[in-house]
């Protein structure tokens, strides 16, 4: 019969070995890099976009009702 115990004990030593390996380090430069590639992008944040809708939006509105009015 196999032995349950060695291949937990085995699970978690691959798991050990995995989270401070190569693929860790891979993680933390991938990360790295795609931080560094966003910061050179000229990118809003969610909130500062839908502000900029809702002024859109109120904007449109107004036009929409400026031009009604002729």
């Amino acid at each position: 019969m196999l032995n349950t115990q060695f291949f937990e004990k085995m699970s978690a030593k691959l798991s050990d070995a995995v989270a401070s390996g190569p693929a860790k380090d891979f993680e933390k430069n991938a990360r790295a890099l795609l931080a560094q590639g966003f910061s050179k992008l000229d990118l809003v944040t969610r909130e500062e976009y839908e502000v900029q809708q809702q002024r859109l939006e109120k904007l449109e509105a107004r036009i929409t009702a400026l031009e009604t009015k002729q």
